[in-house]
């Protein structure tokens, strides 16, 4: 079963901050891993211990991309897209705390 990939306006405006070449690359992992079967854990895709952003986190090598999904809409649901400097995760061009 396929899913739909939504974007929220947060996300939207995340991907902005990057480079074309980096949102490409970000974009075309989302498709490939998400529009099926997105709650099956793998190497780079992980349930999160609960928090505020997501309960998903899909890795595409320094970036994170944080999703929900709806099953029974069979709807994935990207709340927001961030990039790892070091141990320090940046989400919105800033630190987030979790």
């Amino acid at each position: 079963m396929r899913f739909s990939i939504v974007f929220t306006t947060d996300a939207r405006d995340d991907l902005r901050l990057f480079r074309k070449g980096e949102r490409t690359k970000i974009i075309n992992a989302i498709e490939e891993h998400l529009s099926h079967d997105p709650a099956h854990e793998t190497r780079n895709r992980k349930r999160l211990r609960p928090n505020q952003m997501a309960e998903w986190e899909l890795r595409v090598d320094k970036f994170r991309v944080f999703y929900d999904i709806e099953e029974s809409a069979h709807l994935v649901k990207v709340e927001a897209v961030g990039y790892k400097r070091g141990s320090r995760l940046l989400i919105h061009g800033e630190e987030y705390q979790q």
